[in-house]
C-alpha cells in the first residue's frame, strides 16, 4: 500500500477539526442532549487526557490512535439462496453486483471510509485510494447511524 507524504498532524488536524464541528453542531440544536444515550443521566465531563493543549481536543484524538480496527476491502455483493450456497464447490463462480473496474469500497468496521482500485506490490493485493471520505461527512454519517 502507498503512504502518503503528508505529515500524520494534517491527519489529525482535519480529525480534530471534525470533531469541533460535530461539537458545535451538537451544541447548537436543543434537542439533544450532551453524551447522548451513554450519558445514563450524569453530567457529563470533560474527556482528558492527563495533559493540557491548547483547545484540549487533540490530547482526546491522541487517546484513540493505538485502538487497533478492522479495514477490509470489499469487492461486491450478491443475495444467494441457501440451497446455492450448500453447492459451492472449489471452481464455483459467483457473480457479484459490482462490475468490473468499478472502485472497491474500503470499510473500517464495517463504515465506509473511502473508495479505491485494486494494485499488485510485491506478489501481494493492495488497494491505491481514488476518493475518501472527508473526515466530517465519516461523523456524519456514525451520527445518524
Amino acid at each position: 500500500m502507498a503512504v502518503d507524504d503528508k505529515p500524520e498532524d494534517d491527519g489529525m488536524a482535519d480529525w480534530a477539526e471534525a470533531l469541533q464541528e460535530q461539537k458545535t453542531a451538537d451544541s447548537s440544536s436543543g434537542d439533544i442532549e450532551p453524551g447522548g444515550v451513554l450519558s445514563g443521566g450524569e453530567a457529563p465531563r470533560p474527556f482528558s487526557a492527563g495533559g493540557t493543549a491548547a483547545d484540549g481536543s487533540s490530547s482526546d484524538i491522541n487517546m484513540v490512535l493505538d485502538i487497533p480496527v478492522q479495514l477490509s476491502v470489499e469487492l461486491g455483493r450478491t443475495k444467494v439462496p441457501i440451497k446455492h450456497i450448500l453447492q459451492l464447490g472449489q471452481g464455483s463462480v459467483v457473480e457479484l453486483d459490482a462490475l468490473a473496474g468499478e472502485p472497491m469500497d474500503v470499510l473500517v468496521n464495517g463504515y465506509l471510509i473511502a473508495q479505491g482500485e485494486v494494485v499488485v506490490v510485491n506478489d501481494k493485493f493492495g488497494i491505491r485510494l481514488t476518493d475518501v471520505v472527508t473526515p466530517s461527512e465519516r461523523l456524519k454519517r456514525l451520527s445518524k447511524g
